[in-house]
């Protein structure tokens, strides 16, 4: 028997990049995946077929991670639906870069309500089912950023670095009851959001990461699978860096 067959996992951002790759990779594992998206039908149709070709099960939802009206429709669903949730994975971000005196009001507001508040928005709606059945596994996706810095990064910095606050509290918060929380900080991988730094800045950053190259999603995959997974009960409050050793 797969490591999660039974289980229902939803993943937020998993139409395409790091979310995509972890969906399928759930799926590999057995569960059920819930594949959210905000507006990228196309996107979401392919990651959704790419898993059932594999022989997983795979369904799309269409919710924006920071309204909250929409969340908790969606997770009223989802449980209606499944009967649970067993497993969360918070992928959905974006980033608005920007030196702080140029950034504008509306630019910080929007990285933190998705990157951030988004989070709240779909754990606290995941909870409620983890804690009816003593068991869950909630990810959050953080990034290197949120622990050394980059200039022109201060929106995303600030919502990832408080992705990681968040983490530790609420795994204090809900370890008796049987749910780990976790956070992943990637550090530079091959996305579209990677794909549009220049080459000579990208040669600049791959230069700084020990193992000389940039990660790819399965690597963050893989990490993130080994969090979800009934082997990880005894890890809570932690946050996992996958990034070829620029931070440690």
């Amino acid at each position: 028997m797969s490591a999660l067959s039974g289980q229902v996992a939803v993943v937020t951002g998993g139409s395409r990049g790091i979310g995509r790759a972890i969906a399928c990779r759930l799926a590999r594992d057995g569960a059920a995946v819930v594949v959210n998206y905000a507006s990228n039908d196309a996107a979401a149709g392919e990651t959704v077929e790419t898993i059932a070709n594999a022989g997983g099960a795979a369904r799309p939802m269409r919710f924006d991670v920071g309204d909250a009206a929409a969340v908790r429709a969606a997770f009223d669903e989802i449980i209606d639906r499944e009967g649970r949730v067993d497993i969360l994975v918070n992928n959905a971000g974006l980033a608005i870069d920007g030196l702080l005196l140029r950034l504008k009001d509306d630019d910080w507001n929007r990285v933190l309500q998705t990157n951030l508040t988004g989070v709240f928005h779909c754990t606290r709606a995941a909870v409620r089912s983890m804690l009816r059945a003593r068991y869950g596994r909630v990810v959050n996706l953080t990034s290197v950023v949120a622990a050394m810095g980059n200039p022109g990064q201060v929106a995303y910095a600030a919502a990832k670095a408080g992705v990681v606050g968040f983490t530790r509290s609420l795994a204090r918060e809900v370890a008796s009851r049987g749910i780990t929380v976790k956070a992943l900080a990637p550090g530079l991988v091959e996305t579209d959001m990677a794909a549009g730094l220049a080459a000579a800045q990208r040669d600049v950053y791959t230069a700084l990461v020990p193992v000389g190259r940039v990660a790819t999603t399965d690597d963050v995959a893989e990490a993130a699978a080994y969090l979800c997974s009934p082997a990880a009960g005894y890890v809570t409050g932690q946050v996992l860096h996958v990034n070829g050793g620029l931070y440690m």
